[in-house]
């Protein structure tokens, strides 16, 4: 029987992956770096410690050169000076239904305040719990952020879908041996190719989850 569905936040709830790639190409060319958009999306789900190394790597640089906290101060000032809060078209009236048949939770790489920050001011009092990449040690692809997500929803993982549009979060989706829908945001479908389903846009994907009842968890 199905009853939890677990949200990535940026792509999937939040138009806000742009903003993030912006502000981490601003950090990076103030110390010396230039990275694309598309590294930034292809580790979309990590946390700072863990994606970092791989952004600078992405740089021809080595990550042993440069203080990570000193980058991530950046991003954070200019994420906050650029970052226009916008859902995607239909996900609040969308949430607002589905809280009356499941739990929802959100599982994001992002930080504590930032994921907080949005949440309370798009989505109040919609979802029941809320992991952040400051709340587990090992981030997406790790399985850990899904896992704590079922511990504290006191649910089975057979009976939860996960929603994502990372790489990192399909992957780690499966390693937590849970059903995952995949919305190609930023990819190309064929990047996501390891959920269960991959929907066309964030439309279908509204239209899919509407359609699932608590109790048809196994034809999701």
């Amino acid at each position: 029987m199905l009853k939890a569905l677990i949200f990535d936040m940026d792509g999937v709830l939040v138009d806000s992956m742009p903003f993030h790639a912006a502000a981490w190409k601003k950090a990076f060319l103030d110390m010396g770096m230039e990275i694309q958009d598309k590294d930034v999306y292809a580790i979309e789900g990590s946390n700072p410690k863990n994606g970092l190394p791989l952004l600078i790597q992405k740089a021809r640089k080595e990550p042993e050169a440069y203080d990570f906290e000193t980058i991530t101060s950046i991003y954070r000032k200019e994420f906050k000076r650029i970052f226009e809060l916008k859902a995607f078209d239909g996900m609040k009236e969308c949430l607002e239904v589905l809280k009356t048949r499941f739990l929802l939770s959100v599982v994001s790489g992002s930080d504590h305040l930032i994921v907080h920050d949005i949440i309370d001011q798009l989505f109040p009092g919609i979802f029941d719990i809320v992991v952040t990449g400051d709340d587990i040690k090992n981030p997406k692809p790790h399985p850990d952020p899904f896992i704590k997500a079922v511990e504290l929803l006191n649910v089975q993982p057979k009976e939860c879908i996960v929603i994502e549009n990372a790489i990192l979060g399909v992957e780690a989706a499966k390693k937590a041996e849970i059903y995952c829908i995949g919305v190609p945001t930023y990819l190309e479908p064929s990047q996501l190719d390891r959920a269960d389903l991959v929907v066309g846009d964030h439309r279908q994907l509204i239209q899919h989850l509407l359609s699932i009842e608590p109790d048809h968890g196994s034809k999701a």
